[in-house]
């Protein structure tokens, strides 16, 4: 589960971030072609931030879909899932968005 390493990543920057005062809120970005699964990072969340200036802070977590652009057809499109298939069939697209993992904000005292 890199999920858990990804989380304690999270947590340790925000709590050198801010030294030693007292996180609230912490609000991340994560899409749906990242390969990270946010219900994982909220399960683990609780279990890492245990004991540091994070603990019983909230999570909340923005999923931006996917989008791509078709280089065949010229055609956008969204994705959920990161098989990358234009409707047209093609596979020769670029990711324009959902492969973002990062920290939009943090609530502190």
């Amino acid at each position: 589960m890199h999920e858990l390493a990804i989380t304690q990543s999270i947590v340790e920057a925000v709590a050198e971030r801010f030294g030693g005062a007292r996180v609230y809120g912490v609000r991340m970005e994560i899409g749906k072609l990242s390969g990270v699964v946010p219900d994982a990072v909220r399960f683990c969340f609780e279990l890492v931030t245990e004991g540091t200036t994070v603990a019983g802070a909230r999570l909340d977590i923005d999923e931006p879909a996917g989008r791509a652009h078709c280089r065949d057809c010229g055609g956008e499109f969204e994705l959920d899932t990161p098989i990358l298939l234009c409707r047209c069939g093609s596979a020769d697209v670029d990711v324009l968005a959902g492969g973002e993992l990062r920290i939009l904000s943090v609530e502190v005292a």
